[in-house]
Protein backbone atom coordinates (compact mmCIF):
# COMPACT_ATOMS: atom_id res chain seq x y z
CA UNK A 1 0.00 0.00 0.00
CA UNK A 2 1.51 3.44 -1.19
CA UNK A 3 -0.09 6.55 0.39
CA UNK A 4 0.35 9.88 -0.29
CA UNK A 5 -1.45 13.70 -0.81
CA UNK A 6 -3.39 14.64 -4.56
CA UNK A 7 -3.54 18.04 -5.53
CA UNK A 8 -6.14 19.16 -3.30
CA UNK A 9 -3.97 18.12 -0.44
CA UNK A 10 -6.57 15.11 0.39
CA UNK A 11 -4.20 12.21 1.79
CA UNK A 12 -5.06 9.26 -0.20
CA UNK A 13 -4.19 5.48 -1.44
CA UNK A 14 -2.46 5.50 -4.34
CA UNK A 15 -1.32 2.16 -4.81
CA UNK A 16 -2.61 -1.35 -3.40
CA UNK A 17 -0.77 -4.11 -5.58
CA UNK A 18 1.07 -7.53 -5.32
CA UNK A 19 4.94 -7.05 -6.06
CA UNK A 20 6.48 -9.47 -8.23
CA UNK A 21 9.78 -11.13 -6.85
CA UNK A 22 12.96 -10.50 -9.10
CA UNK A 23 14.65 -13.88 -9.20
CA UNK A 24 18.14 -14.31 -10.05
CA UNK A 25 19.82 -17.72 -11.64
CA UNK A 26 22.87 -17.13 -9.36
CA UNK A 27 20.30 -16.93 -6.43
CA UNK A 28 18.32 -20.21 -6.81
CA UNK A 29 15.34 -20.09 -4.83
CA UNK A 30 15.89 -16.24 -3.54
CA UNK A 31 13.00 -13.70 -4.21
CA UNK A 32 13.76 -10.04 -3.83
CA UNK A 33 10.49 -7.76 -3.47
CA UNK A 34 11.62 -3.93 -3.98
CA UNK A 35 8.46 -1.94 -2.53
CA UNK A 36 9.74 1.68 -2.24
CA UNK A 37 12.52 4.06 -2.57
CA UNK A 38 13.83 7.26 -2.34
CA UNK A 39 16.58 9.49 -4.11
CA UNK A 40 18.04 12.50 -2.56
CA UNK A 41 16.11 14.53 0.49
CA UNK A 42 13.17 13.18 2.14
CA UNK A 43 9.74 14.99 1.01
CA UNK A 44 6.30 14.88 2.96
CA UNK A 45 3.73 14.72 1.93
CA UNK A 46 4.44 12.58 -1.01
CA UNK A 47 2.49 14.29 -4.25
CA UNK A 48 4.28 12.16 -6.67
CA UNK A 49 4.04 8.50 -5.74
CA UNK A 50 6.28 7.15 -8.63
CA UNK A 51 10.35 6.63 -7.38
CA UNK A 52 12.36 5.97 -10.55
CA UNK A 53 14.76 3.79 -8.28
CA UNK A 54 17.83 2.37 -11.17
CA UNK A 55 19.95 0.93 -8.74
CA UNK A 56 19.15 -1.85 -5.82
CA UNK A 57 21.43 0.77 -3.51
CA UNK A 58 20.31 3.93 -2.70
CA UNK A 59 22.01 7.14 -4.06
CA UNK A 60 23.17 10.51 -2.08
CA UNK A 61 20.47 11.09 0.72
CA UNK A 62 18.38 7.65 -0.61
CA UNK A 63 16.59 4.90 1.15
CA UNK A 64 15.38 1.77 -0.35
CA UNK A 65 13.07 -0.65 1.52
CA UNK A 66 11.84 -4.14 0.29
CA UNK A 67 11.93 -7.91 1.41
CA UNK A 68 14.23 -11.06 0.29
CA UNK A 69 13.39 -14.35 0.98
CA UNK A 70 16.17 -16.99 1.41
CA UNK A 71 15.58 -20.63 0.70
CA UNK A 72 16.89 -23.23 2.72
CA UNK A 73 20.57 -23.72 2.12
CA UNK A 74 19.87 -27.53 2.35
CA UNK A 75 17.13 -26.69 -1.10
CA UNK A 76 20.72 -26.64 -3.03
CA UNK A 77 21.99 -29.40 -5.08
CA UNK A 78 25.09 -30.68 -3.47
CA UNK A 79 26.27 -32.50 -6.71
CA UNK A 80 25.20 -29.76 -9.28
CA UNK A 81 27.92 -29.24 -11.55
CA UNK A 82 29.62 -25.58 -10.88
CA UNK A 83 28.84 -23.10 -13.17
CA UNK A 84 31.27 -22.88 -16.78
CA UNK A 85 32.53 -19.12 -17.46
CA UNK A 86 30.15 -18.33 -19.74
CA UNK A 87 27.23 -18.98 -17.13
CA UNK A 88 28.80 -16.86 -14.21
CA UNK A 89 29.00 -14.05 -17.19
CA UNK A 90 25.60 -14.45 -18.13
CA UNK A 91 24.48 -14.37 -14.72
CA UNK A 92 26.13 -11.82 -13.71
CA UNK A 93 24.38 -9.72 -16.76
CA UNK A 94 20.80 -10.85 -15.30
CA UNK A 95 21.84 -9.53 -11.88
CA UNK A 96 22.61 -6.08 -13.21
CA UNK A 97 20.13 -6.02 -15.21
CA UNK A 98 17.19 -7.42 -13.12
CA UNK A 99 18.98 -5.44 -9.38
CA UNK A 100 21.86 -2.84 -10.77
CA UNK A 101 24.35 -2.35 -8.40
CA UNK A 102 23.97 -5.39 -6.00
CA UNK A 103 25.78 -7.94 -7.91
CA UNK A 104 29.07 -5.47 -7.68
CA UNK A 105 29.18 -5.65 -3.48
CA UNK A 106 29.18 -9.54 -3.02
CA UNK A 107 33.25 -11.04 -2.63
CA UNK A 108 33.85 -13.75 -5.40
CA UNK A 109 36.28 -15.56 -3.31
CA UNK A 110 33.83 -15.61 -0.24
CA UNK A 111 29.77 -16.68 -1.58
CA UNK A 112 27.54 -14.23 -0.12
CA UNK A 113 29.69 -12.18 2.10
CA UNK A 114 29.65 -8.26 0.82
CA UNK A 115 30.23 -5.18 2.40
CA UNK A 116 28.16 -2.06 1.82
CA UNK A 117 28.36 1.84 2.46
CA UNK A 118 24.95 1.92 4.34
CA UNK A 119 23.03 1.72 7.24
CA UNK A 120 20.45 -0.94 7.04
CA UNK A 121 17.29 -1.79 9.18
CA UNK A 122 16.37 -5.21 9.34
CA UNK A 123 13.99 -7.37 10.79
CA UNK A 124 13.83 -11.12 10.38
CA UNK A 125 9.91 -11.50 9.04
CA UNK A 126 9.69 -15.15 9.04
CA UNK A 127 11.96 -18.51 9.45
CA UNK A 128 15.34 -18.32 10.95
CA UNK A 129 18.44 -16.47 9.41
CA UNK A 130 22.09 -16.57 10.53
CA UNK A 131 24.10 -13.53 10.29
CA UNK A 132 28.31 -14.51 8.99
CA UNK A 133 30.74 -11.75 10.16
CA UNK A 134 34.10 -11.88 9.67
CA UNK A 135 36.18 -15.08 10.58
CA UNK A 136 33.53 -17.02 10.13
CA UNK A 137 31.76 -15.50 13.72
CA UNK A 138 27.67 -16.16 13.40
CA UNK A 139 25.10 -14.79 15.40
CA UNK A 140 21.52 -16.57 15.53
CA UNK A 141 18.65 -14.29 14.17
CA UNK A 142 15.05 -16.43 15.06
CA UNK A 143 11.75 -14.76 13.70
CA UNK A 144 11.14 -11.12 15.23
CA UNK A 145 15.36 -10.42 15.73
CA UNK A 146 15.65 -6.76 14.29
CA UNK A 147 18.95 -5.49 12.88
CA UNK A 148 21.33 -2.54 12.51
CA UNK A 149 23.97 -3.61 9.65
CA UNK A 150 26.21 -0.32 10.45
CA UNK A 151 28.51 -1.07 7.09
CA UNK A 152 29.80 -4.17 8.85
CA UNK A 153 30.99 -6.87 6.53
CA UNK A 154 28.47 -9.87 6.42
CA UNK A 155 26.47 -12.89 4.90
CA UNK A 156 23.00 -14.00 5.18
CA UNK A 157 22.44 -17.96 5.80
CA UNK A 158 19.27 -19.54 5.95
CA UNK A 159 20.44 -22.85 8.32
CA UNK A 160 17.26 -24.02 8.82
CA UNK A 161 15.07 -26.66 6.35
CA UNK A 162 12.25 -23.70 5.32
CA UNK A 163 12.28 -20.08 3.62
CA UNK A 164 13.24 -16.88 5.66
CA UNK A 165 12.27 -13.77 4.81
CA UNK A 166 13.96 -10.52 5.97
CA UNK A 167 12.30 -7.06 5.83
CA UNK A 168 14.82 -3.97 5.51
CA UNK A 169 15.80 -0.64 4.85
CA UNK A 170 18.82 0.81 3.50
CA UNK A 171 19.88 3.95 3.91
CA UNK A 172 22.73 5.93 2.08
CA UNK A 173 25.38 7.21 3.99
CA UNK A 174 27.44 10.66 3.62
CA UNK A 175 30.50 9.37 3.39
CA UNK A 176 32.65 6.89 4.52
CA UNK A 177 34.64 6.30 7.61
CA UNK A 178 38.43 6.57 7.65
CA UNK A 179 39.94 3.05 8.39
Amino acid sequence: MVTGVDAKGKSVAYEASDIAPVELAMMPGAQFFAIWGTEGALESPVASPQPDNKTFFPGPGGTRFGLLRFPPESAAEPDAPAPTEDELAEWADEAETKLPGLIGVFEPDAPGMHQTKTVDYSIVVEGELYLELDDGAEVHLPTGTTIVQNGARHAWRNRSDRPATLAYVILDVEKDVEK
